[in-house]
């Protein structure tokens, strides 16, 4: 299977409307909240492909470990802000985000949000496979070695060390499922 052309096609299934969007790793948490006054799906699309994106260029997020999208489409432009601050401090209590900037606290949402739009973009077999503790490990101790590597050699920003030590605490999780594999 091409996995490249079943992202783009589950892709085409994600609103295009402006809002605010989750990406999130493969076992569904929440990895990174942006926000699109473009399209969700046009800026979604530009994460996953790599092109004009700070969190991919500054090695921050491993596009590898997106198979879950929640699209969020907000109807008024002077909301979205609110919104992506309110579901960036939602997400991050609970496991910390790669979000390049940290949105100024909200309040409480004044209106219902309603239920997000969600994508699975990774077949089940696929997110399957990259699940096991023997690939999942690997790849994301290389990609650690990546952020580390950018933060030491191109930029060293505390954004990219906030990036890197949620990254630790993933890779912990990893770790820690790759020995109990081995019981």
């Amino acid at each position: 299977m091409d996995i490249q052309r079943y992202v783009k096609g589950k892709l085409e299934e994600l609103t295009n409307e402006i809002g605010v969007y989750v990406l999130c790793d493969l076992d569904g948490v929440p990895i990174y909240v942006g926000q699109s006054t473009d399209g969700i799906r046009t800026r979604v699309h530009r994460h996953l492909t790599s092109a004009r994106s700070d969190v991919i260029a500054n090695r921050q997020l491993d596009v590898w470990e997106v198979a879950f999208v929640r699209g969020y489409p907000i109807q008024n432009k002077e909301t979205i802000a609110i919104v992506e601050a309110y579901l960036f401090y939602q997400f991050h209590s609970k496991s910390p985000l790669m979000n390049g900037t940290i949105p100024q606290k909200p309040g409480e949402l004044s209106f219902d949000l309603g239920e997000p739009q969600i994508v699975q973009i990774l077949p089940d077999e696929e997110i399957e496979d990259r699940k096991r503790p023997e690939v999942r490990l690997p790849r994301q101790a290389f990609h650690y070695h990546i952020l580390v590597d950018h933060l030491l050699k191109v930029k060293d920003k505390p954004i990219l060390r906030r990036a890197l030590s949620a990254h630790f605490s993933r890779l912990k999780k990893y770790h820690e499922q790759f020995l109990g594999d081995l019981e």
